[in-house]
């Protein structure tokens, strides 16, 4: 388990391998950016900081529901998931997709305004676990035969409610990847919104297995004490480099920050060594590594 240091370590150590006996305020404050500047930096030279890397983890692929051809007008349009409701979707005008329980069991598409005038269920008996997008709305004891249900399937967001947020999409897989079977990879792009998976087959859309980097979270100051240690050596000679750039002491600036690079290299190495030895991160995808063909 990658392990943490407080700033108070991080600050021992710049000071010994600065030559400083103490540091004033305004070091700190200078410290303290420099520290937060490296590791934004490090985080970002990696993929596979075991830190922020999570494998195969369920998440969510929220769908609205795009309803057309109903005879009643109102009822047409995009109706989005209720977030109160289990197996739930509302639309436009006060409509809604619900599964209803009661007489055997079927999909309904209800009028809440008052008086109720519309209302279409879908065959008796659909069991619940199928989507409304597939179930017969065309018969049943009140059906519409011109209305039409179609799955619009929605980016992975980059939140879930009780996850991780996510920083950077890797690998999205159709079924737990990396187990005792193979596992079908998806292909997707990322946009602001999220992962959009490409070719998704209607009928197994409802999650999936998501490989992701942890989004970044800085803000370390001088009462922090989870600065990430594998990023220690980086830090100090990163904040090194800076405080001689802003003494004016160019040359050695820039002997800092190749010591720092050759730091970071030396923690990069180390964790590229061994997934080597694995099959996680053998093949990235990101919005810049790949795009849909």
């Amino acid at each position: 388990m990658p392990s943490d240091v407080t700033f108070l370590e991080v600050k021992n150590a710049f000071q010994s391998i600065a030559g400083l006996e103490s540091l004033t305020a305004a070091d700190e404050f200078f410290l303290v950016n420099s520290l937060n500047r490296a590791v934004s930096r490090a985080y970002n030279e990696s993929n596979s900081w075991p830190r922020y890397l999570v494998v195969g983890e369920e998440r969510s692929i929220p769908s609205n529901i795009e309803v057309s051809g109903a005879s009643e007008p109102n009822a047409n349009g995009t109706y989005v998931p209720i977030s109160y409701l289990a197996n739930g979707w509302e639309g436009p005008n006060f409509h809604r997709i619900f599964w209803e329980s009661d007489y055997g069991g079927y999909w309904k598409l209800y009028d809440y305004q008052s008086p109720i005038d519309y209302y279409v269920e879908s065959t008796r008996g659909t069991p619940v676990t199928t989507n409304p997008w597939d179930a017969d709305f065309n018969t049943g004891e009140f059906g519409d035969a011109g209305v039409s249900l179609k799955q619009v399937v929605q980016p992975i967001p980059y939140t879930e409610t009780s996850k991780d947020n996510i920083g950077e999409f890797l690998r999205i897989h159709r079924s737990k990847p990396f187990s005792r079977d193979s596992a079908l990879e998806f292909e997707f792009y990322v946009d602001s919104n999220g992962a959009n998976i490409i070719n998704l087959v209607s009928g197994n859309s409802d999650a999936a297995f998501v490989t992701y980097k942890k989004e970044l979270v800085t803000g370390f100051n001088q009462d922090s004490t989870d600065i990430p240690s594998e990023f220690v050596d980086y830090i100090i000679y990163t904040a090194l480099s800076d405080f001689y750039t802003g003494d004016g002491q160019t040359e050695k600036a820039a002997l800092a920050a190749a010591q720092a690079d050759l730091m970071l290299d030396r923690e990069i190495f180390r964790v590229d060594k061994k997934m080597n030895n694995n099959t996680v991160n053998k093949r990235f995808s990101t919005y810049v590594s790949r795009q849909a063909r």
